[in-house]
Parts: C-alpha cells; structure tokens; sequence
C-alpha cells in the first residue's frame, strides 16, 4: 500500500490507496429472519444447543483507491445506504481499513 507521496505525478498528498472497506448489513432486530432461523434449527438439531439465537447477514469488501479517508467515509457511507442495504428493513455498520 502506497501513499499519494510515493507517486511523482499525483496532485493530492494525503490521498491513500490500496484502502478497504468492510460493510456488514443486518435485518433489524424488528424483522423476520427466516434463514437466521432455520440455520438456528439447523444447528440445534446438530446438538448446538448453546447457540440461542441466528441473525443472517452480509458482509461486503470494496477495494478503495483514490479518495482520502473522509471522502472515503462519506462515500462508503451513501454506497451503503443507496446500493448495499435496504433501510427499510436492514442496518449496516462499516469500517475503513488501510
């Protein structure tokens, strides 16, 4: 991972590549979870009783380049919003990683 300091004819300095971005999107808690529950069944029936409860989600890793850290953020934020979750009936939480 470089940074924009390593590259002689780029413009903006404290622009990062090679940065991640983690997205984790979940039903909320006020949603049925159908398939949290039948792979809670499932486990159960295997002897996993200790598990009480399944949520099943999705978990996303974009590959960023170009962007600094707050554009970064901002943008992460409304892909998350507009494209990788429906706010209706999910929530997400997501995490820049370098």
């Amino acid at each position: 991972m470089g940074t924009a300091e390593d590259c002689k004819d780029c413009g903006e300095v404290d622009i990062l590549m090679g940065m991640k971005a983690h997205v984790w999107v979940m039903p909320k808690r006020t949603v049925l979870d159908p398939q949290g529950k039948t792979i809670h069944h499932a486990l159960a029936s295997l002897g996993y009783e200790q598990v009480s409860d399944v949520r099943q989600g999705k978990f996303f890793v974009l590959n960023l380049d170009g962007w600094n850290r707050d554009e970064a953020q901002k943008q992460v934020e409304r892909i998350s919003k507009e494209v990788l979750a429906n706010p209706v009936i999910e929530e997400f939480r997501f995490e820049i990683v370098e």
